[in-house]
């Protein structure tokens, strides 16, 4: 079983006691910062937001059944105030624990149910190439996102069009969609960018990053840019944990060289994998 699915059984077993991501991460059988990044390449949540929607979801399935105290509930879920738990029980579900107890039933409610998964393979993965990369300058556009907005990411490379090969010092006809500052919860910044060969006359709207030397995996992306995520998914869960390699703590990016057409997605693109060691 790959550490996603070890992870979900890890949660479904015990999401009803206290949990943390080190808890998941040690049931999956790897670090937390594996883990993070694996779970929301296959399943799209965060590790962290996959948890709170599951409990919050059992909670509605209790208060539609008419559970007499919402209290008793909301300490079940895991809330130590009826005030704490109705907060987050409305931004989950648009309605109130007392209204959803009222109506008596869980139509039109987002409810998340468990994800299940299985050891088939998830694609076919080319064996990757190792680079040891050089340091070198970014600049482009920036936005922090969340696993439930980052389906806002392709809008993003939109506005970046236009600067492409206007870039002040740009390096060559490649771009690159780096992830950087991931944390815990599933947020992380992502630039649509070109390497730059200084900062030093770049417009005010351009974010700037330094990516240091660093040992990477290369793997191929030859599909439609919309599946790339299938491709993080196999890195994640297939290729990593039987690799003999760790995943290092640093930005991760997807390269765009001349043969990608932005136009059709098609083309295929490189994804550079940091390694530890």
């Amino acid at each position: 079983m790959n550490p996603v699915g070890k992870a979900l059984w890890f949660i479904e077993s015990h999401f009803a006691g206290e949990l943390t991501l080190d808890d998941i991460a040690n049931g999956g059988c790897v670090s937390r910062f594996h883990l993070a990044r694996a779970f929301e390449a296959a399943t799209g949540f965060s590790v962290m937001r996959y948890v709170r929607a599951r409990r919050l979801s059992e909670a509605a399935r209790h208060l539609a059944g008419g559970a007499p105290d919402i209290l008793a509930v909301a300490l079940d879920a895991g809330y130590g105030s009826h005030e704490a738990f109705t907060r987050a029980f409305r931004e989950q579900f648009g309605v109130t624990p007392e209204a959803l107890r009222a109506r008596g039933h869980l139509d039109n409610l987002a409810i998340v149910e468990p994800i299940r998964m299985n050891d088939t393979p998830l694609i076919h993965l080319e064996p990757p190439r190792f680079e040891d990369g050089k340091p070198f300058l970014v600049a482009g556009l920036s936005e922090r996102y969340t696993s439930e907005t980052s389906a806002a990411i392709p809008s993003q490379w939109q506005r970046f069009g236009p600067y492409f090969g206007n870039v002040p010092g740009q390096v060559g006809n490649l771009a690159y969609g780096i992830c950087y500052n991931a944390d815990d919860a599933g947020n992380v910044d992502y630039m649509c960018g070109v390497e730059v060969s200084d900062f030093s006359a770049l417009p005010a709207e351009l974010s700037r990053l330094r990516i240091s030397p660093q040992r990477y995996a290369v793997f191929s992306h030859r599909e439609h840019v919309s599946t790339v995520r299938h491709t993080w998914n196999a890195i994640w869960n297939q290729w990593l944990p039987t690799s003999g390699h760790a995943p290092a703590d640093a930005p991760n990016f997807e390269r765009y060289d001349e043969k990608f057409d932005p136009v059709s997605g098609m083309g295929g693109l490189e994804i550079w994998l940091p390694l530890k060691g």
